[in-house]
């Protein structure tokens, strides 16, 4: 029976085929299928959003920073600044300069002023109201390499003068790995957490006024990260390096590090841990 009904189909399909104006009643061809799931293509209204990024060329030094306006279509854009960036790069001007890896807030590079406000590329959404402009520079009070690409050299001299590894003047027992309790790793949480992406220290009046000497809250909170460390036995050596009236003491809690950390940390507390335990010892 099962033989006979697929005979009967196969006939019916290939007399469809010999006569295309005519199918039988009852048998669905492939094109019948596609044309009958196929969904009706809905015309999307473009979402035009401009955004105004710094540019400036070191090649041609005679020209002087400007703001250049671009456009892109929302609705094709991911969501986040750093879309509509590489997207600019890739689609409508290859010139345009900025740093970027990770895109997961982890390796710190895309850092950049958006909106006013230091902070990371890949974890600010794109602002969708389309009345006004996104403006992006790159982070303030810093010498510029090209567009939005900032100058980091002295930030990281600042960071490998507090000699950012673990010290010791002994080695572990029996050559195994340096221990700590529960307790005491926890005081490193909101510490080691920190990219390094330099949007705090940039956001520091103190830090533009004092770069040269101010080790600014970024490179501050990473040396407390090893002083609160249990396993580090250069406590003293690091906090007397810290003990003079510019490295630590041109902070004036003005506290914009911590509203501007992408990764939500407290620069502000660290500096003041590191001042209390100074004056009090620890």
């Amino acid at each position: 029976m099962n033989t006979t009904l697929c005979r009967s189909a196969l006939r019916a399909c290939s007399a469809a085929t010999r006569s295309p104006g005519i199918i039988p009643a009852g048998v669905r061809t492939l094109a019948s299928v596609a044309t009958s799931q196929a969904a009706p293509a809905e015309k999307t209204t473009p979402k035009m959003k401009k955004f105004q990024i710094y540019r400036w060329n070191p090649d041609t030094p005679e020209k002087k920073p400007y703001m250049q306006e671009y456009e892109l279509d929302l609705n094709s854009t991911g969501p986040m600044l750093l879309d509509a960036l590489i997207r600019l790069k890739n689609e409508v001007d290859p010139t345009l300069t900025f740093r970027r890896s990770c895109r997961e807030g982890i390796c710190g590079s895309c850092a950049m002023n958006i909106e006013g406000t230091n902070t990371l590329a890949c974890l600010c959404r794109i602002d969708t109201d389309t009345s006004k402009p996104s403006k992006v520079y790159p982070l303030p009070h810093t010498y510029v390499v090209k567009d939005l690409v900032p100058d980091l050299t002295q930030f990281y001299k600042q960071y490998r003068s507090i000699k950012p590894y673990l010290q010791r003047k002994d080695a572990p027992v029996a050559g195994k790995e340096n221990l700590q309790s529960i307790e005491e790793r926890k005081k490193l949480d909101g510490l080691y957490e920190c990219i390094l992406c330099a949007c705090c220290s940039t956001s520091c009046p103190s830090y533009w006024w004092n770069s040269s000497e101010y080790l600014g809250p970024a490179v501050l909170m990473q040396s407390y990260r090893w002083i609160a460390d249990s396993r580090d036995q250069f406590k003293a050596e690091r906090k007397a390096a810290l003990d003079n009236e510019m490295s630590l003491y041109r902070c004036h809690t003005i506290m914009n590090c911590a509203r501007t950390c992408p990764k939500g940390l407290n620069p502000g507390l660290a500096i003041a841990q590191i001042k209390k335990e100074l004056a009090f010892g620890s």
